[in-house]
């Protein structure tokens, strides 16, 4: 198998012959380095390595460059090898286009120069990026292909799994010819969709998350029947508490019912979290710490949906919906909240064929050359109207406040106002939608004057609210009046609601009314609602288990 190709691309001779020199040192026996003078002449190197099959793993582009400057190198490559992964080198004085940069090309990291030594500042940016692109799936690789309609909600609730599980495919609309072939040879209409066609040949019509999570690889049944610590929910609070619980030799399993990340895994770019100062997307973060957790020992159950939790003696056992069971002797409620659906409007026919609930950040793509609604005025929706700007014709910010300071962090709302294509309308909601099969249009109100405009849409997303998704506990953990779970020095205050404390001691910060039973992240009453947070109460309830365990 030819090796992968390490590409540098700087005018500067002396600095071109100095970095292909130091990452041959490193690098020349498991990669191949290539090095160009200008962006033109890296795009013909990169065209016949396009040419033969072989893969890039990782760009190196000089931001200084006569002609052709990096970031458009780089924005040009992406098309050939979207895979690869993207390193501007920078002077000091350039920082601040390397950081705008991080938006045009989804930018991996910015260097500076020089890097002396390489030891230090450049082989510890190259191992991670490696890393990161070896454990990519491989998108030419065989591939599952999902069969559907444009404007299906089952056939976008494949994709949205698929994607969100980082598992490849190959959309197929229906009425294309290989779409219509591959209908007919599984003996089923355009009405069927979707149908999916795994790498190794398996047909499935219209499958579950289930079927789908045990045909793409992913592991849905536990291996043991009994845990020191089961995390329900892999959002950042319970990746955190599956990855220090397994570190620290407890037996773990990490139960989610839908994809490693929740809510942050959908965010298109996270720029505030500590230790990533180029920002780094809600997929890879959810990703490496899924990696993490597995290393460590952690067992993952993907697509696996917890509908009970009962204690029983000194143990908790915990119902799946398929009628299997495990115990534990505790566990971690890190299940997040889900965003609100929009109230008081006829949507709900066009949800998944035009309104979307989240990011759906892999449609992007579709949105080119049109106009995109965007509900919201925190973070995700900041994120999300940044990204969808980089495709769609125009991004609408629908803010139902006066404006985005009370909820949005700063450098996002300075992005929002640097970028032209981005409309931000203050005071405004979505009344009502219209369409055939799917969204056409809107009709948007000021709730200030009750004045209505309608206008052509057939993308809206919505970002609004917080639903913590816990009546599935059926009232055993006290919960607070919305729903979020009550820990700690919060549970007195529930009075009358709150089922009995049965222990001499008072229950631990994170301890629900249930001994052994902890709540971290969204889903907790009162916590602050940021991915470094959630992450931080992942990592202390596991402190607390052992606290409780070694009281047992």
């Amino acid at each position: 198998m030819a090796k992968a190709t390490i590409l540098t691309v700087d005018d500067d001779q002396g600095v071109s012959r100095a970095i292909a020199r130091d990452l041959r040192r490193r690098y020349g026996d498991r990669f191949r380095v290539l090095r160009a003078s200008s962006g033109d002449e890296a795009l013909e190197a990169l065209r016949e390595v396009k040419l033969r099959g072989e893969p890039v793993a990782v760009m190196i582009a000089d931001y200084r460059m006569p002609a052709m400057n990096g970031v458009q190198f780089l924005e040009t490559a992406m098309d050939l090898f979207p895979q690869a992964r993207r390193v501007l080198l920078t002077a000091y004085a350039d920082t601040g286009a390397a950081i705008d940069a991080i938006n045009v090309v989804d930018l991996d990291h910015y260097l500076m120069k020089p890097w002396s030594p390489p030891e230090e500042n450049l082989y510890p940016v190259l191992d991670t990026l490696l890393d990161l692109w070896d454990a990519t799936p491989d998108l030419e690789a065989p591939e599952t292909r999902v069969v559907g309609h444009r404007w299906s909600a089952p056939s976008f609730a494949v994709r949205e799994f698929l994607a969100r599980n980082l598992v490849p495919y190959r959309w197929i609309a229906a009425d294309e010819p290989e779409g219509a072939q591959l209908l007919r040879a599984a003996g089923l209409t355009t009405a069927d969709v979707p149908l999916v066609v795994t790498s190794d040949g398996k047909v499935l019509h219209a499958p579950t998350e289930a079927e789908l999570a045990e045909h793409v690889g992913l592991s849905t049944s536990p291996a043991a029947d009994f845990y020191d610590v089961v995390v329900i929910g892999a959002g950042p609070a319970g990746l955190g508490a599956a990855v220090y619980a397994a570190s620290e030799g407890l037996r773990t399993v990490l139960v989610e019912r839908s994809a490693t990340g929740g809510q942050a895994g959908q965010s298109s770019r996270i720029e505030n979290y500590l230790g990533f100062p180029d920002g780094v997307s809600g997929a890879q973060l959810a990703d490496r710490a899924r990696r993490q957790a597995a290393r460590f020992g952690a067992e993952i159950l993907s697509a696996t949906e917890v509908v009970a939790l009962e204690a029983a003696g000194a143990g908790r056992v915990l119902r799946f919906a398929g009628g299997t069971s495990i115990g534990a002797h505790t566990v971690v409620l890190a299940t997040g909240v889900s965003y609100r659906r929009l109230a008081g409007v006829n949507l709900d026919a066009y949800t998944s064929a035009g309104v979307f609930y989240g990011s759906a950040a892999f449609e992007a793509a579709n949105c080119r050359g049109d106009d995109v609604y965007i509900v919201g005025g925190a973070n995700s929706a900041g994120q999300a109207a940044v990204y969808f700007s980089r495709y769609a014709k125009r991004v609408h910010l629908l803010v139902r406040g006066p404006d985005l300071t009370r909820s949005m962090s700063h450098y996002l709302i300075q992005q929002i106002e640097a970028s032209p294509n981005i409309e931000v309308h203050p005071c405004t909601e979505v009344d009502s939608g219209t369409g055939e099969g799917h969204l056409e249009r809107l009709t948007l109100r000021d709730n200030r004057t009750g004045s209505t405009t309608t206008v052509d849409a057939s993308w809206l997303f919505v970002f609004i609210g917080a639903e913590p998704q816990t009546e599935w506990l059926g009232g055993l953990v006290a919960c607070d009046e919305r729903g979020f779970v009550l820990t700690g020095p919060d549970l007195p205050a529930a009075g009358g609601r709150s089922p009995r404390w049965p222990l001499v001691r008072s229950p631990y910060h994170l301890e629900t009314s249930v001994p052994g039973v902890f709540a971290a992240g969204d889903v907790r009453a009162e916590s602050v609602k940021r991915v470094a947070s959630a992450v931080g109460e992942g990592a202390m309830a596991v402190t607390l288990v052992h606290r409780y365990l070694e009281a047992q």
